[in-house]
């Protein structure tokens, strides 16, 4: 696994604008409390002048799918030393770094080319799925197709209008999660959140049901907000059958 975090506690490399907001001592508790075999992990620092480029997260300038990582040229301090490491540890390793005299860091940001969502197909390559932003940028876009033309495992490019999500800070990875299961964690999955037909039109309705096309400062101190909110989780949980997870819906939890 690789962990990548802002800043390390302990030899923190400086920066100029901004806070780095993961820490090398989280990734490590995290590795810890998960029981991550130490030889299975390996800890990689963001290069701090992204971070004071606006790059806050590292999945706005790196991407990852078994064993390719596609990412800028400056995305990780010490990038070499991390690109042997992975190459020693990972079994057909591939790193693809984009040059930033083709994408700047900057226009990355703005269109949040690794922000994408790096797909297995069934001949073995893979697909990028993309914002649009990534195709109405045109220099962007030339390298995306560059890129493809490539003798690498990215064989095609998709992409999608993700404005609405895009217009709140979140491109193709901030609209899933993916948790990579063997047959026998799935079926261990609690069926009621599989995704399927029938479950995408419920949460529409309960979407369109509870959630407010407004908010103002007002209704904030207003306690139908609260209860619109709670009623909101009571029945979302019951939806996907989680039992009572929120400590309002349990017995004796406080009103307040």
């Amino acid at each position: 696994q690789l962990l990548v975090s802002g800043r390390e506690e302990e030899t923190d490399i400086g920066r100029a604008r901004y806070p780095a907001r993961q820490s090398r001592e989280a990734s490590e508790a995290v590795a810890r409390l998960n029981q991550v075999n130490p030889q299975q992990v390996i800890f990689a620092q963001q290069n701090p002048e992204v971070i004071d480029q606006g790059v806050f997260h590292n999945d706005v300038i790196a991407v990852s799918n078994r064993q390719v990582l596609f990412c800028h040229e400056a995305a990780f301090a010490r990038q070499k030393v991390l690109i042997n490491q992975l190459r020693t540890r990972v079994d057909g390793f591939m790193a693809i770094e984009v040059p930033a005299e083709e994408v700047s860091v900057s226009d990355a940001v703005a269109t949040y080319l690794f922000n994408s969502q790096l797909l297995s197909r069934d001949d073995g390559s893979m697909l990028l799925v993309l914002p649009r932003e990534c195709q109405d940028h045109a220099g962007v876009w030339r390298y995306l197709n560059k890129l493809v033309a490539e003798d690498n495992p990215i064989s095609a490019i998709q992409v999608f209008d993700l404005r609405e999500s895009m217009a709140n800070g979140g491109g193709p990875a901030c609209l899933r999660l993916r948790v990579v299961l063997t047959e026998e964690e799935r079926r261990a999955v609690n069926p009621a959140v599989m995704m399927n037909d029938a479950l995408f039109t419920a949460l529409n309705a309960w979407a369109d049901r509870y959630y407010r096309d407004r908010l103002t400062a007002a209704d904030l101190a207003d306690p139908l907000l609260l209860r619109e909110g709670r009623e909101a989780l009571d029945v979302l949980t019951r939806l996907l059958d989680l039992g009572s997870v929120y400590p309002f819906q349990q017995t004796g939890a406080a009103d307040g």
